[in-house]
């Protein structure tokens, strides 16, 4: 099984994420923003990761920290959740926010990550509910305004932005930018659109 890779990242196409590791390339799948979250003072990255092998293929899943992967592996516990479902909710919310939402039972805030519906909010906040990691800060009442509203979707997208390195000011400019379409659009869709903001 392989846990730990350190190597310069060679390609960054989200969701796919491929590490140059002493020569041998490693391909794996991470939520957004893992290349930037997980990067190390001499520029490489420090990943942790979740191996899953089957009778066709080796999957690696990366994350920029333990309690990333920690998180992700309780997300493919929950039956009929699998592991692009898990890289799409941690890609969406912060771990302190899925955190929040699933103690506080806020099913409407889970179906908002793309690909969640319902019923599958509802097994999310059944299942982990006193399972999710206590070592982990929660959003509490210094969030700036638009984060402090769960259901917003301009603060979902901007602690979206800012869980991957980006600085509050940076998110708040970019989300501004994309105006009416925040609200209407899949936050996946915006989420790209953002980071190409960002990116310019």
């Amino acid at each position: 099984m392989i846990g730990k890779l350190r190597g310069q990242v060679l390609v960054d196409d989200p969701p796919s994420l491929t590490v140059d590791v002493q020569g041998v390339g490693y391909e794996a799948a991470c939520p957004l923003g893992t290349a930037d979250r997980a990067r190390t003072e001499d520029g490489g990255v420090d990943l942790w990761v979740h191996t899953v092998l089957r009778s066709d293929a080796l999957e690696l899943f990366a994350f920029a920290s333990e309690l990333e992967r920690r998180v992700f592996r309780q997300l493919i516990s929950v039956p009929n959740v699998g592991p692009r479902t898990a890289l799409g909710v941690l890609s969406a919310l912060p771990v302190g926010d899925l955190v929040e939402a699933v103690q506080m039972s806020d099913v409407k805030r889970l179906t908002q990550v793309p690909g969640i519906g319902k019923k599958t909010a509802e097994r999310l906040v059944l299942e982990l509910r006193g399972k999710m990691p206590t070592d982990v800060a929660v959003p509490g009442p210094s969030r700036t305004p638009s984060q402090a509203r769960p259901g917003d979707p301009k603060g979902r997208l901007v602690a979206a932005l800012t869980n991957m390195g980006y600085r509050p000011a940076e998110a708040e400019r970019a989300v501004q930018t994309l105006g009416p379409r925040v609200g209407d659009e899949p936050l996946s869709s915006l989420l790209r659109d953002a980071l190409a903001l960002l990116s310019s």
